[in-house]
């Protein structure tokens, strides 16, 4: 089953005037994805990185999620930032500022609506305020506080995007950077080592996890991790 077996029955609901606004039950299915489980539910920052397909983002949005509807409540909401880098330049996208960034949100409907299992909740989610998306470009200037943060596609984001990111990080917030820095979509190495960087003042903050996954943890599907397989073996990562 892809990223994480799922139960169909679960009793919570959550706040909003839905009757059918369930989360389905998300159990770990590797040995990595239980040790995520375990950190985040110790109450610790979790830095998540490796292979694709291995489940990082839908688990950091469930865990996220679940902890929302958690009473009492300790966060008001979910924050899910991530970089508007692409992976090929497409060239000017037409629209206004919300039409444009709303690409970049294609991957938290896909798993929201997962989570929920109807194809509406991303958008009430969003409507309820109870998750917000915002890119890198517009994070200066503002403090985030009783928010879990999501800290996506890490590995497109500069020194200077995830300094501007941990700086705005307020009080009684939780943390999680998700990312493979094997496909980097920089082109230059002076950029890459950005992340570099920033990971290593990061691992001297003891309050951080750093969760490592390999291919065997990749769970999208057997061509996927297949795939990855022999890229590695032909050391094409």
């Amino acid at each position: 089953m892809s990223r994480a077996q799922t139960k169909k029955r679960k009793n919570n609901k959550f706040a909003l005037n839905e009757s059918h606004f369930t989360l389905q039950t998300i159990l770990p299915i590797t040995d990595t994805q239980e040790k995520v489980f375990t950190k985040f539910n110790d109450g610790e920052h979790l830095f998540l990185h490796g292979f694709a397909g291995t489940g990082k983002s839908y688990i950091a949005c469930y865990l996220a999620i679940q902890e929302l509807m958690n009473p009492p409540p300790q966060y008001k909401n979910l924050t899910v930032v991530r970089s508007v880098v692409p992976t090929r330049d497409i060239g000017f996208l037409p629209g206004t500022e919300e039409q444009k960034v709303e690409v970049y949100e294609a991957p938290y409907k896909s798993i929201f609506n997962s989570l929920f299992q109807r194809g509406d909740a991303y958008e009430l989610l969003r409507k309820k305020s109870i998750v917000n998306f915002m890119t890198t470009s517009y994070i200066r200037g503002i403090t985030l506080e009783d928010t879990l943060i999501i800290i996506d596609e890490c590995q497109n984001m500069t020194f200077h995007e995830l300094d501007s990111i941990i700086t705005r990080i307020g009080n009684n917030c939780r943390v999680i950077f998700c990312g493979d820095f094997r496909q980097s979509d920089f082109e230059f190495s002076d950029e890459r080592e950005g992340l570099m960087k920033f990971i290593n003042i990061v691992k001297q903050i003891e309050q951080f996890s750093f969760i490592e996954f390999n291919k065997d943890d990749i769970v999208r599907s057997d061509l996927v991790k297949s795939y990855i397989i022999k890229k590695t073996e032909q050391g094409l990562i």
